[in-house]
């Protein structure tokens, strides 16, 4: 075995040159050709001028351009800022300032995206680093920015001398999720990305020939990227989608007999809503998913019930995606729980009480403090921030809220905004919300702290089964049976549907919204 540290441009080296790699709309591409393409990259990033240090930004669905492009950087000591085709003109604008990005790789339109328009949208001014924008595929893209077309597959480009390798430098920048000030530069390196995608690999024992993956997310987030990068390091064919869309995906999971697949719960939701086979999917062996809609450990037994099995999992931006997952001789309950067990053997979990301040023990909730050869670099050309989310030990601060288990696992329970601290106790809001979709006329629930005459309390809101909701005294009354006083909602709120937001990995709830419509909603009423 090589002692060589683990990158990107190693995968290149160490892959079977005629076992496909990808298959993109049916078509599928070598390793061997793969490797050339990167090489073509290489090439005409050069003639671009972009070398050591460069930021590009790609702004592409998923297709095989955006994959060279990423290891042509790492070949080349370059920088991708990766940029989700959902992004409009003020994020793409903030995401391309604060990356310093010379190049941006875009589409020419896409469905119904048209990036003409949001470019139109963005001050020249505001981006003074860009020089130029670059176009893949069909079709023209009018900007202010002089535009060129990607020919890197179709002309041939001088050969460009290569820098001494690093390893250890950034190569690629995934976007948090957005702020009021915008979303923060998550930088990864080559041995970040590839240690991580060898421990997935190493983990789900991926088998080349025996096992295959449904790429269904997009490369621009650290879910789409990992499941492929974990791939692409165990040599098994990565089957691509250029978007998500439920009919795509059923017919690719049949027709290319699919074990391996990863997605949030709303799109394994999807895809089976449009079958009616018992078990449609024979060939299914590890389906991990992130649960972002409420519903979701009903929606697991239902899928298993139809042999989807699917595991829950645990990631970040910071850390990666895929950091950990349910183990499949665990109890059923506990496989589809957020956490799970570490990919790689080296990563340390441990948890931190908010309030005492020291390190809790197996089944005391508190944030999740974790160090891994995952993690990531810091935040790009933002110093505070990286070093406000590591500490001095080298742990990075999630901002989650979770709990060991005592067996080298652990559950992930909320987001550490959205946990809430009722009665002297961290209380997760899932908690309350389960046994509120538990009572009768309850489709579904939200749950979220607040303040009244203030003392810390939580407010509940509920989308009614049927046309007659039921009274709030009523569920009142069924959670006082069943939660300790002070996990009971002060407040209980009829709404139609939840707010939500779209972002790269599925669609989630706005909460923060739900908490000021609460304090709108209580400001506006005499206490009680």
């Amino acid at each position: 075995m090589s002692s060589a540290p683990p990158s990107l441009t190693a995968f290149l080296e160490n892959a079977a040159p005629a076992e496909p790699a990808f298959v993109f709309d049916g078509k599928a591409v070598s390793h061997g050709e793969f490797a050339q393409r990167v090489e073509q990259t290489v090439a005409w990033l050069a003639a671009q001028g972009i070398g050591r240090g460069d930021v590009i930004a790609v702004w592409l669905v998923n297709r095989l351009e955006w994959l060279a492009l990423l290891f042509a950087a790492a070949k080349l000591g370059a920088i991708v800022a990766a940029l989700n085709t959902r992004y409009r003109s003020a994020e793409v604008a903030h995401v391309l300032a604060l990356s310093g990005a010379k190049l941006l790789v875009s589409e020419a339109s896409f469905r119904s995206i048209d990036f003409a328009a949001i470019l139109g949208g963005i001050d020249k001014a505001a981006v003074p680093e860009l020089a130029r924008i670059t176009v893949v595929g069909a079709g023209e893209l009018e900007s202010a920015w002089p535009c060129l077309r990607f020919d890197a597959f179709e002309r041939p480009y001088p050969a460009a001398p290569l820098p001494p390798p690093d390893v250890d430098a950034p190569v690629l920048l995934y976007t948090t999720s957005g702020t009021t000030r915008g979303p923060k530069l998550v930088a990864h390196s080559q041995r970040t990305l590839a240690s991580h995608a060898r421990a997935v690999a190493t983990a789900l024992a991926l088998v080349p020939k025996k096992h295959s993956l449904l790429a269904m997310l997009p490369f621009c987030g650290t879910f789409g990227m990992t499941g492929v990068l974990a791939a692409f390091a165990a040599g098994i064919t990565a089957h691509v989608l250029d978007a998500f869309e439920p009919a795509a995906a059923l017919r690719v999971l049949a027709e290319a007999k699919i074990t391996h697949s990863f997605g949030s719960d709303e799109m394994f939701r999807r895809i089976l809503a449009l079958t009616d086979m018992p078990r449609p999917f024979p060939t299914a062996r590890l389906f991990g998913f992130a649960a972002f809609q409420p519903g979701w450990r009903e929606f697991a037994e239902a899928a298993a019930a139809r042999g989807l099995p699917l595991y829950g999992l645990y990631g970040s931006s910071e850390l990666q995606a895929l950091f950990s997952i349910g183990r499949n001789n665990a109890p059923f309950a506990e496989r589809i729980e957020c956490g799970g067990w570490p990919m790689s053997p080296d990563a340390i979990v441990r948890v931190r009480d908010p309030e005492g301040g020291g390190l809790a023990a197996p089944g005391v909730s508190g944030e999740l403090e974790i160090k891994a050869p995952s993690r990531f670099l810091g935040y790009f050309r933002n110093p505070d921030a990286t070093r406000e989310a590591i500490t001095a030990d080298g742990f990075f601060r999630t901002g989650d809220v979770g709990r060991l288990r005592g067996d080298g696992s652990f559950i992930y329970e909320t987001r550490g905004g959205d946990a809430m601290r009722l009665g002297g106790f961290l209380v997760a809001p899932g908690e309350i919300e389960d046994e509120l979709k538990a009572c009768a006329g309850v489709a579904d629930a939200q749950v979220v702290g607040v303040e009244i005459g203030g003392q810390p309390r939580c407010a509940a809101f509920v989308i009614a089964e049927g046309d007659t909701p039921p009274q709030p005294e009523a569920l009142t009354a069924r959670l006082r049976e069943r939660l300790a006083g002070y996990k009971v909602p002060a407040r209980i709120f009829f709404i139609d549907a939840f707010p939500v937001t779209e972002s790269a990995n599925g669609v989630k709830i706005q909460r923060n919204k739900l908490r000021a419509l609460a304090m709108e909603q209580i400001a506006s009423v005499p206490s009680r």
